[in-house]
Formats: C-alpha cells, sequence, structure tokens
C-alpha cells in the first residue's frame, strides 16, 4: 500500500492512495478526533459538502470514494457490504487513524454497521444516516435495476442524449415541490454519474450483492444487538423517497439505545436539505455521548448469551404516531 498522489493545497483536495492494486480516492480535512463519512450508493464523496467544512473546525473528517464510485477506482472485484468495510479498515489503516466515529448515508450506512460488527475495536460511535439495513423496503426503482435485460435499459436511460433530457426533468420535478420529488436533486446527480459503463457495472456490481427484486436482502437486524455499547445515532428524512421513514420507528426495537432523529423538510438526505441542522444534531451526540472503549471480554459475553429480541418488522403506521413530535427534529 503506498500513497499514489497528492495534488494541490485545498482543504478540499481529493488525494488517492493505491490499496491491493486499486486506486481509493478520498479527502481529509481538519483536525482532532476522526470522522468518517461513508456515501451512499452511486454518489460520490462530494455528497458530504455542505457539512464538511463545519465538522472539520472540530474533526479529522475523511470522506471516501467508495470502491466503484467517484475518483476512486472501478474494477471487477469484491463490492460487498463487507468488503467495503474491509476497505474502510484498510485506508484507515494507510492513513494512520485507528479510531473513529463512522457515518454511513444510505448504503454507507450498512457499511459503517458492518465496520462496527466487524472492526468493534476501531469503532468509537456509530451514525446511520438514511441507512439501508433495517428493512427490505426500498424505492421500487432499485430492484428493478436487477432483473435480466436491466443493464441494456439503464444504458439507455444513461445515454447522453437520454440525461440531456432527464437531467431538467428530475430538477424541474424536484422545484415542483409535488409530492415524493424531495429527492430528485440529489439521485439526478447520481444518475449523471452513471454515463460513464464502468460506473453502469459498478453500480449492478453493488446492487446484486445488496438488493434482488423483493427488495434488500442484507440486513443487521440479527446482530444489532451488539451495538448496545456503541453509542448510536438515527438520522432521517420524513420525505424519505429511497428508503422509508418507518424503518428508522422500527429501530426503536432492535436499536433500544440509539438516538433517533427524524427531520421535517428532508428526504433521502438529510445532510444535504438541513445542513445545519445535521451538523448541530452530529456535533451534540458527539458532546454527549463518549467514545465507546472495546472490551473483549464484555463482546464475547454478549455473543455467548446469543441474539437478544431483534426487530423482524416495520411497526404500522398508526403505531408510530405518538413518536412524531412536531417541530425541525423529531426526537423519540
Amino acid at each position: 500500500m503506498a500513497l499514489v498522489e497528492e495534488a494541490g493545497q485545498s482543504d478540499r483536495t481529493v488525494r488517492s492512495v493505491r490499496i491491493h492494486g486499486h486506486d481509493r480516492a478520498y479527502v481529509q480535512v481538519g483536525s482532532g478526533p476522526a470522522l468518517l463519512l461513508i456515501h451512499g450508493i452511486g454518489s460520490r464523496h462530494e455528497t458530504w459538502w455542505p457539512v464538511i467544512d463545519e465538522l472539520a473546525q472540530t474533526h479529522t473528517v475523511i470522506a471516501p470514494d467508495l470502491l466503484g464510485h467517484g475518483q476512486s477506482g472501478k474494477p471487477r472485484a469484491d463490492y460487498s457490504i463487507g468488503g467495503y468495510a474491509n476497505g474502510m479498515r484498510d485506508l484507515l489503516t494507510v492513513l494512520g487513524i485507528d479510531r473513529v466515529t463512522v457515518v454511513g448515508h444510505s448504503l454507507g450506512g450498512g457499511v459503517a454497521m458492518q465496520f462496527a460488527y466487524q472492526f468493534p475495536q476501531r469503532t468509537e460511535r456509530i451514525v446511520l444516516v438514511g441507512t439501508g439495513g433495517l428493512g427490505p423496503e426500498v424505492n421500487p426503482i432499485i430492484p428493478l435495476c436487477t432483473v435480466p435485460g436491466s443493464s441494456l435499459a439503464l444504458a439507455a436511460l444513461a445515454s447522453r442524449p437520454a440525461r440531456r433530457i432527464g437531467m431538467p426533468l428530475l430538477n424541474s420535478l424536484h422545484n415542483s415541490g409535488l409530492p415524493m420529488t424531495a429527492d430528485l436533486d440529489q439521485l439526478a446527480i447520481v444518475y449523471n454519474d452513471l454515463g460513464s459503463g464502468q460506473a453502469r457495472q459498478a453500480f449492478r456490481h453493488v446492487l446484486r450483492a445488496i438488493v434482488d427484486w423483493r427488495g434488500q436482502i442484507v440486513t443487521m437486524n440479527d446482530r444489532a444487538y451488539l451495538t448496545e455499547f456503541i453509542p448510536t445515532l438515527i438520522i432521517w428524512g420524513r420525505d424519505d423517497t429511497v428508503i422509508p421513514v418507518k424503518h428508522a420507528y422500527a429501530a426503536e426495537e432492535g436499536l433500544p439505545h440509539a438516538d433517533i432523529k427524524v427531520f421535517n423538510n428532508a428526504g433521502h438526505f438529510p445532510h444535504a436539505d438541513q445542513p445545519e441542522l445535521f451538523v448541530q444534531t452530529l456535533l451534540h451526540f458527539l458532546a454527549d455521548q463518549r467514545p465507546t472503549r472495546f472490551d473483549p471480554r464484555r463482546w464475547n459475553r454478549v455473543m455467548k448469551q446469543g441474539t437478544r429480541k431483534v426487530f423482524e418488522t416495520v411497526p404500522d403506521q398508526d403505531e408510530l404516531i405518538d413518536v412524531r413530535a412536531a417541530g425541525e427534529v423529531q426526537i423519540r
């Protein structure tokens, strides 16, 4: 593993390290306790721009492009959740960072949970933002991308002529304020990146590892009990059109120790829709919850006791009314 590139002097300079033969792009800014920000599927480190500067005033912030995304390599490789967790461990090792608070959005939330499961000794806290891995439901367009013939359809939809029409249309629909359009501006960025054949191939590799025609197939529900001694924050946008907000409320059963915040006027990208509120919520959590120290004896004892009650179903919406308070942040 060797540092292969470091261009420019800007705080937001994209650097690259070659790990196991593949380039891994990342941005590192600030100083202090480490925050690892992991983006979602089809996205890249730029998704964190609305919050990264503020967080960097008090923390060392590392925002990578996952393998197959952004400026990182896009090989035919392991795009599983476990593989991504290993990649984050390797990147932190190269950077000389031993312990982090890991913040994951969407797919990145699944990677964050897997990172904490595989490397609890390196995990101080977990922050899950509109995360995958808490239930099967997902926007039906995503499973459609895994069915036979979808690669040809995706290539046609992501062609340059199609994107010339599709990009303005998505942004116009977002600006219309119509129902189910809250996330279209951010999803337009993901859509535009799929114009690259390498990016589409990597996108499909990731999808096949986490989704089938029935929805999400990767879950951390069966191991959620292991996070009881890791401070955990869950942030969701109430208007999320990609992964339903009811997964956040369902986490009350599987992750009863977690702080759960639901933002009004935010969709699947609450860090972009409500950046000031996101930073305020995250910094309050970091100040309030001291970083955990891994105790292997406690970990082993809980493992030997076996899984406690885990959540397998999502409660009906009517059962959630009592936890939905008015205001910008809805707090369990």
